[in-house]
This record gives structure tokens, C-alpha cells and sequence, in this order.
């Protein structure tokens, strides 16, 4: 989960593995995978970066990365 500004300042928590795509229109807008959308104070790159950092922390990263050598023994 990665926590954000919604235009009113106040913070919103959203589900980074849901976050399908980052547009700028000025405002950065969140599209999630259920339709859903969010505008937010943050630019689009401190986003990714908020996205990035969540994943390393949890290790979402790794265990896909493991999957795939698994699959290759």
C-alpha cells in the first residue's frame, strides 16, 4: 500500500499492485485495474517511486524472479 494526496490534502492509501497506469493531465490521475480513478497532488514520477519502494519492501520483485528460476530447473 503506498499512501497519497488527494487534491483536497487529505491523504488516501491505495493498493500499489493496483495502480494500472499514471496519467498527467496536469494533475496526476491513478487508473486502477477495477476502472477506478484517483487524482492526487504527487507528480507521476514520486509516484512510481512510491510504487517501486513498496514493491522492494514487501519483495515482490524477488519472488517473481524466483518463480521464473524455479521454472527453468
Amino acid at each position: 500500500m503506498i499512501t497519497v494526496t488527494r487534491l483536497n490534502g487529505k491523504p488516501i492509501t491505495v493498493n500499489a499492485l493496483l495502480i494500472e497506469t499514471i496519467d498527467e493531465i496536469p494533475e496526476t490521475m491513478l487508473i486502477l485495474t477495477t476502472g477506478k480513478k484517483i487524482v492526487v497532488l504527487e507528480k507521476a514520477a514520486d509516484v512510481v517511486e512510491l510504487i517501486t519502494s513498496y514493491v522492494q519492501r514487501v519483495g515482490a520483485v524477488r519472488g517473481t524472479i524466483m518463480s521464473k528460476d524455479l521454472e527453468g530447473s
